[in-house]
């Protein structure tokens, strides 16, 4: 495992969850987060949340910026935090994307999603909350 030092660059899984085979949004993340200088990994569609959590161990990831639009955000999110805590994994920030009601962001920062950014949302607004949540992490 490689440590996690405040002078290394971030590095990032973005990974589409489930059912949902719409990547334009994911595929731009990855595009804004590797010109803003982060290493970037795709997952690919129709990623599990147990392969999700094998590819950030496997990938010593700093962070996962998890994206879905079919409304399943509320159970698949948290799934992959669960799977994350199974490996104790604890140092890696969980972003969530996508078509995320109001009313379901609460829930989702309880069970450790940060973020839950929505369409139309800024990229400089995405790639600060994730820089400056690694940063904390990375403290800790």
């Amino acid at each position: 495992m490689r440590q996690k030092t405040a002078s290394r660059r971030v590095k990032i899984l973005v990974a589409k969850l489930g059912l949902d085979g719409h990547d334009r949004g994911a595929l731009v993340l990855c595009r804004a987060f590797r010109d803003a200088g982060m290493e970037v990994i795709y997952s690919g569609l129709f990623a599990t949340p147990d392969r999700i959590a094998q590819i950030v161990q496997d990938e010593d990831a700093d962070a996962v910026a998890l994206s879905l639009l079919n409304g399943a955000h509320s159970t698949l999110f948290p799934r992959v935090v669960k799977e994350l805590k199974k490996k104790k994994i604890n140092d890696v920030l969980v972003v969530g994307g996508g078509v995320i009601p109001e009313e379901d962001k609460k829930a989702l920062v309880k069970s450790g999603v940060t973020g839950n950014f929505g369409p139309g949302t800024s990229l400089d607004v995405i790639i600060d909350h994730i820089t400056k949540g690694v940063s904390k992490l990375r403290k800790l």
